[in-house]
């Protein structure tokens, strides 16, 4: 009953953040940018609604959770390496997240699981409602290389789940 009113809840309680993070210049890191990029250019009606906000974080680190500040739902798309095959896609609930810390599942050492965890301890009332992690497995990561093909077929898949994410959403 007796919330503060920073207003980062009130007013952007409608606001959903997709985020793609990665590495242009480092092969399949790339994938969470070029993933996001595509659902930007294939469904433009979306994105040109006022509570979606799009950003693409290059190595964003700790940085990442100014992103999040104000979100009722983020989505955030990235590489990850597991035991998958390269370009498989799989959505990561925020409780799987302890299964990629200490960089094993981040292209990116200090990683998406890591800054999420710390987020959702020291500002948990700044943090998104529902948070939304697709994984695209990354196979290399050369730096100046582009997207693998199997990384590259599976953007139209990511750009899919994207929008059925946001299109689900009751608040328009």
């Amino acid at each position: 009953m007796n919330n503060p009113t920073d207003g980062t809840r009130d007013e952007l309680s409608g606001t959903i953040k997709i985020i793609g993070i990665g590495q242009s210049l480092r092969g399949d890191d790339a994938a969470g940018l070029a993933a996001v990029q595509l659902w930007r250019e294939t469904y433009q009606e979306t994105g040109a609604r006022p509570n979606v906000q799009v950003e693409l974080a290059e190595l964003p680190g700790i940085e990442l959770l100014s992103l999040l500040e104000g979100a009722r739902i983020a989505i955030l798309v990235d590489a990850v390496h597991s035991d998958a095959r390269v370009g498989t896609v799989r959505v990561i609930t925020e409780n799987q997240l302890e299964t990629f810390k200490d960089g094993s599942g981040s292209a990116h050492g200090w990683g998406v699981a890591e800054t999420l965890s710390l987020g959702r301890k020291l500002m948990p009332s700044a943090f998104p409602g529902k948070l939304i992690l697709i994984g695209i497995e990354a196979g290399q990561l050369n730096l100046g290389e582009a997207l693998s093909q199997e990384v590259e077929a599976a953007l139209p898949e990511v750009a899919r789940l994207i929008e059925q994410y946001i299109s689900a959403d009751p608040v328009h």
